[in-house]
């Protein structure tokens, strides 16, 4: 049996995959790192952050778990290579997926439809309410 959304976040090292077209994942990759989390970030923009890594290839083998927030290109491409380098959960961020996303994640352990945040995100922040409201509707 894999893991639920909430026993996601518990592992010790990650590899986040970032166009910056979405803030949440830079936020994950700030919160992630204040929990002591090992954090391996990918930025695939066209303007890449200097100590970031800028290509999915770089990323050291043996991570199991990854976060993807790409809408500049296809993420399911991404997904594959991460795969080839021993990742075996994989969040993709909310209204990322893609039908090539969801054919892979017919096959691997996914986690879609929900922001990161909304499990990292502080009680007393917008990703706190966003939180108290999932889980009053059943979507935690």
């Amino acid at each position: 049996m894999g893991l639920d959304y909430s026993e996601f976040w518990n592992a010790d090292e990650y590899v986040v995959v970032d166009d910056k077209t979405k803030p949440a994942i830079k936020w994950a990759v700030n919160e992630l790192k204040k929990r002591g989390k090992s954090v391996y970030y990918v930025d695939l923009s066209n303007r890449p952050e200097f100590d970031a890594i800028k290509s999915v290839g770089e990323v050291p083998d043996g991570i199991e778990n990854a976060v993807i927030g790409l809408t500049t290109m296809e993420p399911a491409d991404t997904m594959k290579q991460l795969f080839d380098k021993g990742v075996v959960n994989t969040w993709i961020h909310w209204r990322t997926d893609t039908p090539a996303v969801r054919e892979l994640c017919a096959e691997h352990q996914c986690f879609t439809g929900r922001c990161p945040m909304m499990y990292l995100g502080s009680d007393l922040s917008i990703h706190g309410v966003h939180r108290a409201i999932a889980k009053l509707t059943g979507k935690y």
